[in-house]
């Protein structure tokens, strides 16, 4: 029962669906509450990634080995902060994919500050052993280009060093929001921090001075409901929550996106409410989605079920997620007559296609995301989702929630 049968459907109008709260927000106040016990974490996501992390944060007293899975943020941000556990002893490791996964940036920069880090396998991939040490070095160079989450990863750790931090970020910067937003709780939590031009400094903090921190839900997980209401009639809607309409994610930008297809966006006693508003007559988008990879599957999907073509741009990062997303996308749009280009960053969408009578089967290659962005086309033909399960790494209520807005879902 691993692949599911979404029939061709038609939305059920005027719905409300209560989303779990944001991984990536979920996953930094984890990390700092093992730094922190007194954090309180209040509407913390069920994700497979969150419950890894928290399994992991266990083990801070122990020489132990680590598994992560596939869970890319949880590695990086574990690397870390074992590495600042003084007498500690770990292995992490993960998936086999998880294994091609590059780790070298942040091991550079964590030994470059002195901590003791070394590969077990392949120079520059997990696993690896870490030796945890007390570290009194407080400045480090980065490359910045690459993923957010070194970055981040550093900045968590900073604040329970005995100098703080000072990162010096080299080169252009990738995915800034996600930076902002690790910024943000930090000082909401009333840690000292700042951002600069292109240096970050974290102050040695010993109490927090706020600390209960209330998570958003997940910006990423609401954009397959401005999907599913791109794809609807006119005067359809979803009322979705928690939302905060000043959000610290960088996906929050779908409300601005979306406004491309259609899709109005109404901020209510903390939900958001979708519409479909009017059918737009635009034949071509164009988006360079470099501050919010993770919802490039989401809109190039949406463009193939409105018979738009579409170009999107600053992808760099998704060659290096659960599976390379480019080639993954280009190989399952083709199934329904698509033609598609990539490169090195980018992917276009070059035609609009007929939908077929039967079936079309869609392989995840281990990636929730490949999984959740294609679903909305139930709403113009059926579908076979390979291994639905992965959507539990981030959105393990996903089936559920679909079939109450009336997508009809059989397990095979």
């Amino acid at each position: 029962m691993n692949d599911i049968l979404l029939n061709k459907s038609e939305l059920k109008n005027n719905q409300e669906i209560i989303i779990s709260g944001s991984k990536s927000e979920t996953n930094r106040l984890l990390l700092l509450q093992a730094i922190y016990p007194n954090l309180k974490i209040e509407n913390a996501s069920n994700s497979d990634d969150s419950e890894v992390m928290r399994n992991a944060l266990q083990l801070v007293d122990n020489s132990s080995e680590i598994n992560v899975h596939h869970a890319g943020t949880a590695m990086r941000f574990l690397t870390s902060f074992y590495a600042i556990q003084e007498g500690s002893e770990v292995v992490i490791s993960g998936s086999e994919r998880m294994h091609e996964r590059p780790i070298k940036i942040l091991v550079d920069s964590l030994n470059q500050l002195g901590s003791n880090i070394s590969y077990l396998n392949k120079e520059g991939f997990p696993p690896i052993k870490i030796i945890g040490k007390k570290i009194k070095n407080n400045k480090v160079l980065i490359d910045a280009n690459v993923s957010s989450q070194y970055i981040t990863s550093l900045m968590l750790v900073g604040s329970s060093l005995p100098n703080g931090l000072e990162i010096q970020l080299k080169g252009s910067i990738t995915s800034i929001p996600y930076i902002k937003m690790t910024l943000s709780v930090l000082q909401s939590l009333g840690i000292k921090a700042e951002f600069n031009n292109k240096t970050i400094r974290i102050s040695k903090t010993e109490k927090l001075t706020n600390d209960t921190f209330v998570v958003e839900s997940d910006w990423s997980s609401a954009s397959y409901y401005y999907s599913l209401i791109a794809l609807s009639k006119i005067d359809t809607q979803i009322t979705l929550g928690y939302f905060k309409q000043n959000s610290l994610q960088g996906d929050a930008v779908l409300t601005e996106i979306y406004q491309n297809f259609g899709i109005q966006t109404i901020f209510t006693d903390n939900k958001i409410i979708l519409k479909k508003v009017e059918n737009l007559s635009i034949k071509n988008i164009n988006l360079n989605l470099n501050n919010a990879p993770d919802i490039a599957q989401t809109i190039i999907v949406t463009c193939l079920g409105l018979g738009i073509t579409c170009n999107l741009t600053g992808l760099h990062t998704l060659k290096i997620k659960e599976t390379d997303r480019l080639q993954a996308l280009k190989n399952e749009l083709e199934k329904f007559g698509a033609s598609v280009s990539i490169s090195a960053d980018s992917i276009q969408l070059n035609n609009s296609i007929d939908f077929k009578k039967e079936s079309v089967s869609i392989e995840t290659y281990q990636d929730h995301r490949m999984a959740m962005s294609f679903a909305p086309l139930a709403l113009k033909q059926s579908l076979i989702i390979k291994n639905a399960h992965v959507v539990s790494k981030s959105y393990p209520d996903f089936w559920n929630h679909l079939k109450s807005l009336n997508i009809g879902t059989k397990y095979l």
